[in-house]
């Protein structure tokens, strides 16, 4: 199987990836990875031209800015139109993207959540709901304002709804409003699953994470786990890997990990 990354480019200098971007781009390249890069604002008017080009038969693995279910599925069509195929396809995309996808399978190991339409009559619908809080975002996104994302009373969810659509221009696929949780501050950990093996930065990876990456059908997504202050260790959040940042990881442990895909 031969991979190549698929990279945005910067867009004041096409020959480079987008800056977030560079030195992941330069260590993959020095690991000897195929790479090629594409102007990601264009496709949005249908403009497709990734360079180097895409051979037939090679498997492309995304790793860029955040794309809606619709936005990826477009970027699909386009790689495949080329001969290639995606690493992800689109429903597993969805299914790590969009908390929905993943609530019921790990729905034991974070909170509580329920779904709603953003129009919603909060207060009628969370009556008899006795949580300390709401966490409150969108399928994908919480509100990262000075505001937050933490309603005290369901009287105060469409105040974070209103800045959600403010500030990323759309509530996408619809309102999430999870049970407030308390966690130990900096306890938050990002791990990623690959071809069904979990990676950890540094340390062994947690039973919560091992479970994920047996129940979770996707070949790479990332993994959230942060330690409620009674000790359990619970999922915060899965997202497809493809769009999710490395954090804290090192770009060597990084890099070294997606290495694992050209075994396969």
């Amino acid at each position: 199987m031969t991979i190549r990354l698929l990279y945005p480019a910067n867009p004041l200098d096409l020959t480079q990836a987008d800056e977030p971007y560079q030195t992941e781009y330069a260590a993959a390249l020095a690991q000897g990875f195929n790479c090629s890069l594409f102007e990601f604002d264009n496709l949005a008017f249908d403009e497709f031209k990734p360079k180097p080009r895409l051979n037939p038969d090679e498997v492309v693995l995304y790793r860029g800015w955040m794309l809606t279910v619709e936005g990826y599925e477009k970027l699909v069509q386009f790689i495949e139109r080329r001969g290639a195929q995606p690493l992800t396809q689109v429903q597993a995309y969805r299914c790590c993207h969009h908390l929905p996808g993943w609530y019921e399978i790990c729905k034991d190991i974070t909170a509580k959540t329920l779904f709603f339409g953003k129009d919603a009559d909060f207060v009628a619908e969370l009556a008899e709901v006795n949580w300390p809080g709401f966490f409150v975002k969108d399928f994908v996104k919480s509100n990262s304002d000075e505001r937050g994302s933490v309603a005290r009373s369901p009287q105060e969810i469409p105040e974070i709804i209103a800045l959600l659509e403010q500030y990323r221009g759309e509530v996408e696929g619809g309102v999430c409003i999870r049970q407030l949780q308390a966690f130990e501050p900096d306890s938050e950990e990002r791990y990623f699953v690959l071809k069904g093996q979990a990676f950890a930065r540094e340390g062994d990876v947690p039973e919560v994470v091992q479970a994920c990456a047996e129940r979770i059908e996707s070949p790479f997504f990332s993994v959230d786990v942060a330690r409620t202050v009674d000790g359990t260790l619970q999922v915060v959040e899965l997202g497809d890997g493809q769009v999710s940042d490395r954090k804290q990881w090192p770009i060597n442990n990084f890099i070294k990990m997606l290495s694992n895909l050209e075994q396969g």
